[in-house]
């Protein structure tokens, strides 16, 4: 995929309030830590998370949503009314019908002919939304479009939690570590085709997708159990996670400098998704990227899903990490397993 007039022409976000640290956790699991003679800590030394955010109970995902693209509309200085299409993207969603977008469209003010739709895909959902709207944008079918994303962990954290006190066993715990690094934030990308002003703003110029869909078992967040009595769950393989997640993400880096007729040596700057230390410096290993060219925001803010990305993005740019004229990957993986690689030039 590659793009010749597509403008990221603002991120905006928004962080939730409430801190929750990695010892805040480890307290409430306190009779799973003695029953299995774990030593305080062990949240933070696994996955390099000293603490992540969470909404206030009740807090709305549309809410969020709205509050981070109002912010990215603000900044560029274009109208809800100009927007040809609205993308929801997060893995959380507010109701099965109708799109969150929907709620989140009617915010916003949109006109009647925008695009109105979610898109689903794990923690790539957000890349995925900017390609389709990329696509729309090349094809010239519209001028600007908004990809918003808004992820909430306290729900899902909360009953893992109560799950872990019930099963207090090694195996439990380890897959269910991953949902215990798990933030909340907002995000919306706005892409254009350059033409609303003239500030020199990023340009994506294309990406890649890989696909290992016989790994799709390794993570799963659902639910369980029988009507009326239903259970939110989540359950991740981390160490197969990983392993198989390197090798996918080294096969993705392969096509992505190949699509983009880039060598490793000429990336400026890389954007990872948020996982862990763990994931990051595999990865980064694999791909042979230094990891002084990462910037990372899991240790205080988690992992936000399909939020990480977009927002550790908007935080490299305002503390002038990512510079212009810089050549930037942005590395995604998802649940399935799945990975997208855009390519941006600052």
């Amino acid at each position: 995929m590659r793009y010749s007039r597509v403008t990221v022409e603002a991120i905006g976000y928004e962080l939730a309030p409430v801190v929750v640290t990695s010892s805040e956790i480890e307290a409430r699991l306190a009779p799973l830590y003695k029953a299995l003679r774990l030593p305080a800590g062990q949240l933070e030394a696994l996955t390099g998370i000293r603490e992540r955010r969470w909404w206030e109970p009740g807090y709305e995902l549309s809410q969020g949503a709205l509050a981070a693209a109002r912010k990215a509309l603000t900044s560029a200085g274009i109208e809800a009314h100009e927007i040809g299409a609205l993308i929801y993207a997060s893995v959380c969603r507010e109701n099965f019908e109708p799109a969150t977008a929907c709620r989140v469209a009617a915010g916003l003010g949109v006109a009647p002919g925008c695009a109105v739709y979610d898109i689903s895909n794990a923690c790539l959902g957000a890349l995925n939304g900017m390609l389709d709207l990329a696509n729309r944008i090349e094809l010239g079918q519209i001028r600007a479009g908004l990809v918003v994303t808004c992820e909430t962990a306290r729900p899902i954290v909360e009953a893992t939690i109560e799950r872990l006190a019930r099963e207090p066993g090694m195996e439990a715990f380890k897959t269910s570590l991953a949902t215990l690094t798990g933030g909340s934030g907002a995000a919306a990308v706005l892409l254009t085709d350059g033409s609303f002003r003239n500030a020199k703003r990023p340009r994506l110029l294309g990406g890649v997708t890989q696909a290992a869909p016989e790994h799709h078992a390794l993570c799963r967040w659902g639910v369980q159990g029988t009507p009326g009595a239903l259970v939110e769950t989540m359950y991740t393989d981390s160490v197969a996670v990983l392993r198989h997640g390197v090798e996918l993400g080294l096969r993705t880096w392969k096509a992505f400098l190949s699509e983009l007729a880039w060598s490793a040596e000429k990336v400026d700057k890389v954007i990872c998704h948020q996982v862990g230390s763990g994931h990051q410096l595999a990865i980064l290993k694999s791909i042979g990227i230094a990891p002084e060219k990462d910037f990372v925001t899991y240790p205080y803010l988690g992992n936000i899903g399909t939020v990480s990305l977009p927002l550790t993005a908007a935080l490299a740019e305002e503390r002038e990490v990512l510079r212009p004229g810089e050549r930037v990957g942005f590395l995604g993986i998802g649940s399935g397993l799945n990975c997208l690689m855009l390519g941006l030039e600052w």
